[in-house]
């Protein structure tokens, strides 16, 4: 079965979300001496962002729980285009600063509500390639929208940048008007707080967020500091760094594709043997990153092999949700954005502490390992959940009832 065309729309708005979430990395020079601050300072425009989804995206998807989820949907990016005029005119620092926040909540009630509704549309085995198709929005943000959005910023002035995502927002808004069913995501029931919070009384829901917050901060604390290993490192053309980078989205891309195949198979299968060949390529990044031809397939196999995990991750919190899974999914998009947060922190104190610009692999590699053990420990745990139900179901003197079959399949 296919993915619905209406998911598709869903991914290409999540591009643009992706878009505006690190193209300003590329502009933090020119922002700095428009706006009269540091770039320490316009640095902090990024961690803004960050902190306002990690926040937002939870707090949002409790405040817009009981609305229909296509006018969410659209609620959410006419706030996120409304941000994005206001920091195209911002006359100062703190404006801007402001217009980051206030767009970071937008794009975290988005994601949670969009991952929701690519569920609840999508035919029966499908549900991890829907998925796949929201990160790989992501990812091709990471390829395509953040070099185009600061091509445009340097050329154009980064008001310019700001001007083209709003552009964009108008676009995909109207995409999912016009094929986004009305009633796409709609639970039969009407969804209640106390029943998406009843999800986190379990232990199944935080070994799922914990496994997706180490995994992120095992990908991050390597991919943030890639530039200076493979120029220091690995000898490669300061040039050329782009390049080797877009080969690392290419690399993501096929990863999250094959992955979500995989995840449809088994959640578990997708997630043990994405972070088994995570640290394995992680390895041999550092084991080769003194040689350029080296450095650059091994950073293609860390793209592949990272972001294939992405599908499983994503499909195995709707797994444990059930019908409760808005909360569930927005907590997640705060996971994957701690990770985001501690992997270059972790990253930067090896390079800080004097171990050198392959330090952080190793770290990384060692992250990855430590996210398999929490998976390990979900599976497990799962492997009792099921038991345990099981019994419960099984009538005296007679044979066990078979339980229904999850939306998602998955070893669970």
């Amino acid at each position: 079965m296919r993915v619905p065309p209406a998911v598709y729309v869903l991914g290409s708005s999540i591009f643009v979300l992706g878009t505006t979430e690190f193209m300003i990395a590329g502009l933090l020079p020119t922002i700095a001496n428009d706006l009269d601050v540091s770039i320490p300072d316009a640095g902090l425009l990024i961690s803004a962002f960050a902190i306002g989804m990690t926040v937002g995206a939870p707090v949002m998807a409790v405040a817009t729980l009981r609305l229909p989820r296509k006018a969410t949907l659209l609620a959410a990016s006419a706030v996120f285009l409304a941000g994005h005029v206001v920091a195209a005119l911002a006359p100062n620092y703190q404006v801007l600063m402001g217009a980051r926040v206030v767009t970071a909540v937008a794009t975290g009630a988005f994601w949670a509500v969009a991952a929701v509704v690519s569920v609840r549309i999508s035919p029966p085995g499908t549900t991890a390639r829907a998925l796949a198709v929201l990160v790989g929005g992501l990812t091709l943000s990471n390829v395509l929208g953040v070099p185009a959005g600061t091509w445009v910023g340097q050329q154009l002035g980064w008001r310019a940048a700001f001007w083209a995502v709003a552009a964009l927002t108008v676009v995909t808004a109207l995409a999912v008007v016009a094929l986004v069913p009305r009633a796409a995501g709609a639970a039969i029931a009407p969804p209640r707080v106390r029943d998406e919070l009843r999800v986190f009384r379990g232990r199944r829901i935080w070994l799922a967020l914990a496994t997706t917050a180490t995994f992120q901060a095992a990908m991050f604390a390597a991919f943030s500091y890639f530039a200076p290993l493979l120029t220091d490192v690995a000898g490669v053309d300061e040039a050329d760094v782009p390049l080797v980078l877009a080969l690392f989205g290419l690399g993501s891309f096929i990863g999250i594709t094959i992955g979500g195949r995989v995840a449809d198979r088994g959640l578990f299968l997708n997630i043990f043997g994405s972070l088994v060949t995570l640290a394995v390529a992680m390895s041999v990044l550092a084991l080769v990153s003194g040689s350029t031809a080296g450095a650059v397939v091994a950073v293609f196999a860390v793209g592949v092999a990272g972001f294939s995990i992405a599908p499983g991750l994503n499909a195995r919190v709707f797994v444990v949700a059930g019908d409760a899974p808005t909360l569930a999914s927005s907590v997640n998009t705060s996971a994957f954005n701690v990770g985001n947060t501690l992997g270059p922190w972790i990253g930067g104190a090896a390079i800080s502490a004097g171990w050198g610009y392959v330090a952080p692999v190793w770290l990384a590699a060692g992250l990855a390992l430590a996210a398999l053990g929490l998976a390990v420990a979900a599976w497990a745990h799962e492997r009792r959940h099921e038991r345990a139900l099981t019994a419960d179901l099984e009538p005296v003197g007679g044979p066990a009832v078979a339980c229904p079959a999850p939306p998602v399949a998955c070893d669970a």
